[in-house]
């Protein structure tokens, strides 16, 4: 099994509606569209705008969380992209499907 590298969120901003450019402590740069993960008990309530905006970063934790204690692994966000389709594709199944 290779060893992933941890990493920690050093700084973010807004970069449209839902979407945060997300600065991590090896200098990449990472821009997530939240938007199509925002289902469930956790994230579903961010789908309001305004509470959405109201995240911040965690020091200690070196991710961003919001009010509703919602967080994602800062490895997972740093990673995004080889993780955003199967967040997606779980979140429809728990969150839409079992109406």
């Amino acid at each position: 099994m290779e060893n992933a590298e941890l990493h920690d969120v050093k700084s973010f901003e807004f970069v449209g509606n839902y979407m945060i450019r997300i600065k991590f402590d090896d200098a990449t740069e990472r821009v997530i569209d939240f938007e199509p993960i925002l289902y469930g008990p956790m994230f579903g309530p961010l789908r309001d705008l305004n509470l959405f905006n109201q995240v911040r970063l965690d020091q200690d934790l070196g991710t961003l969380i919001w009010p509703t204690e919602a967080d994602i692994d800062p490895t997972v966000l740093h990673d995004w992209p080889q993780h955003v389709d199967a967040i997606i594709k779980r979140r429809r199944e728990q969150f839409l499907m079992t109406a």
